[in-house]
């Protein structure tokens, strides 16, 4: 179940993120959120695997409820498959002494970061030149240091998901009619400790 604003599906369960954190698996996630329900076939036609591998990677998904079946398409033949929730989002369990959930989620946090390196890059060379000059001039990234305490960081995030979440969690129905699809890559990286000099 969604437990926060931005309507994402919480996992804990280190055997999900270790489930999750597969590159296929992480791609079909990414494919049913940006376009919607889809089958096997569909998918395999924008990620490098078979069909009959991707409905495997699927049914592995499917069994820690990380995606469901959707209304079928126009073959009734062909299953089709949804995301369960809008995003996810994962914990580091809070216990130093949970050895397999912190190992499970530096795991899956390792394989979404190897997943988005290079989707600026991409954005950069492949959109970037098309844009109109109203979208580039919004576009880009900033890059701010900051000497925060933990639960300062954490009100800092739930800010931001305050802000979001209207936009995040409208109906497509209410979409304007101007608006495009925008990501929003939010890098959250504490520092070693000692590194307080500078917040820039």
């Amino acid at each position: 179940m969604a437990d926060n604003l931005l309507g994402d599906l919480t996992i804990t369960d280190p055997k999900a993120m270790r489930a999750l954190s597969h590159p296929v698996r992480l791609s079909i996630l990414d494919l049913l959120r940006r376009d919607g329900p889809a089958s096997a076939t569909e998918l395999a036609r924008e990620i490098d695997a078979s069909p009959s591998n991707i409905s495997w990677h699927l049914r592995h998904l499917e069994s820690f409820g990380l995606v469901r079946d959707s209304e079928p398409g126009p073959d009734r033949r062909s299953r089709r498959w949804e995301a369960a929730a809008r995003g996810f989002r994962f914990e580091v369990p809070e216990d130093p002494d949970d050895v397999e959930g912190t190992a499970a989620a530096r795991l899956l946090s390792e394989q979404l970061f190897l997943q988005a390196e290079d989707t600026p890059a991409r954005w950069v060379a492949d959109v970037e030149p098309g844009l109109e000059p109203v979208w580039r001039r919004l576009a880009g990234l900033s890059n701010t240091r900051v000497v925060l305490t933990p639960d300062e960081l954490a009100s800092v995030e739930a800010e931001i998901e305050r802000v979001l979440a209207p936009y995040v969690t409208r109906d497509a129905a209410d979409w304007p009619a101007d608006g495009r699809r925008v990501r929003l890559l939010r890098y959250v990286l504490p520092e070693q400790a000692g590194t307080e000099g500078g917040t820039r």
